[in-house]
């Protein structure tokens, strides 16, 4: 139990074993796993700070989420984001709907094993990480307390200081925005096993390090969706841009595969958000450097969605921004 007395060590003994979950939490609060550390430790600091005010009525897990919770909700009122609208314009050409599923700028793809304790995969997936950041803050907190961490009303309300009825016509506004924001198809997208994941990945990675166009267009599916976070595979804008179907990208693909342009390509297997992602490299200067990382979606044996996040991700995963020599 948390008491005015105990020291920091006692103290961070008793803390420490939530910093995985807590972040977990931020980070589906954020989008953004840096912000979600950075407000890890805002929260472990307030706790430190208010360890006076713990009555030891709730667990001290449930008062670190309070803390976590209401730290995020002041995050946000003191930065406050706009997502895209939904009639940005898609590439030329493209017969792709108005916005991919993770059109949010500040979006980042998060290693599993940051997530290994997400109460499911659905929960950490980036369409619902992004759909969460178009509901207000507030909607945002009573989903995430009550849908995801499985809180009563009651409890929920005691850690936002409402009520019970509050949280009851929040969560119900909040479950429809969600609706709305979250791709129609998402309940019928079948989770591939990770046998079947493993070897479109293999297929994936083999047909662009040869630039086999043939292979390339078998493992993507007809209607292949491609964003592009902001600064992404040469992307410099302040919004992510995105195209969709396989003859679109596959000429979009092009210019780097092949032709003058055309460069080696180096691809590691990695994990994010639950699903597979390669981390592409590109030889520039006699050299292996980091161009992107790729979050794959998996759908019947074939590539149906690719997003593209910047090389700045790569520390998360523990990947070097050069390949060393023999890799």
């Amino acid at each position: 139990m948390v008491t005015d007395t105990m020291d920091e060590t006692e103290f961070a003994e008793l803390t420490e074993r939530h910093r995985r979950e807590l972040r977990v939490h931020c980070y589906r609060f954020l989008g953004s796993l840096d912000e979600a550390e950075d407000l890890v430790q805002e929260t472990f600091l307030r706790a430190w700070r208010g360890r006076d005010q713990y009555a030891g009525r709730a667990s001290v897990r449930a008062w670190l989420y309070k803390i976590a919770t209401n730290a995020c909700l002041d995050f946000l009122a003191r930065f406050v984001r706009e997502v895209p609208a939904l009639d940005l314009p898609v590439a030329s050409g493209s017969h792709l709907a108005p916005r991919p599923a993770a059109a949010v700028p500040w979006l980042q793809p998060a290693p599993d094993d940051v997530l290994e304790t997400a109460i499911s995969r659905e929960t950490v997936e980036l369409a619902f990480l992004a759909a969460v950041q178009y509901l207000p803050p507030r909607q945002r907190a009573v989903l995430i307390l009550r849908d995801v961490v499985g809180w009563s009303a009651k409890e929920t309300a005691a850690a936002l200081s409402t009520t019970p009825a509050s949280v009851s016509s929040s969560l119900q506004r909040a479950r429809a925005e969600l609706k709305e924001q979250l791709p129609s198809q998402r309940t019928e997208w079948r989770v591939a096993s990770s046998g079947e994941e493993r070897e479109v990945v293999a297929r994936y990675i083999s047909a662009l390090t040869t630039a086999d166009d043939a292979a390339i267009a078998a493992v993507l599916s007809e209607d292949i969706r491609c964003s592009h976070q902001p600064g992404a595979g040469g992307h410099n804008g302040p919004h992510p841009t995105w195209y969709g179907g396989r003859s679109t990208v596959l000429a979009g693909w092009a210019p780097v595969l092949h032709g003058p342009g055309a460069m080696e390509l180096r691809l590691l297997p990695v994990r994010a958000n639950g699903g597979p992602a390669v981390a592409t490299y590109l030889r520039h200067d006699g050299r292996f450097r980091a161009f992107g990382l790729n979050a794959l979606r998996v759908v019947d044996g074939q590539v149906a969605e690719v997003t593209t996040f910047v090389p700045a991700v790569f520390g998360a995963f523990g990947l070097p921004e050069v390949l060393p020599e023999d890799v």
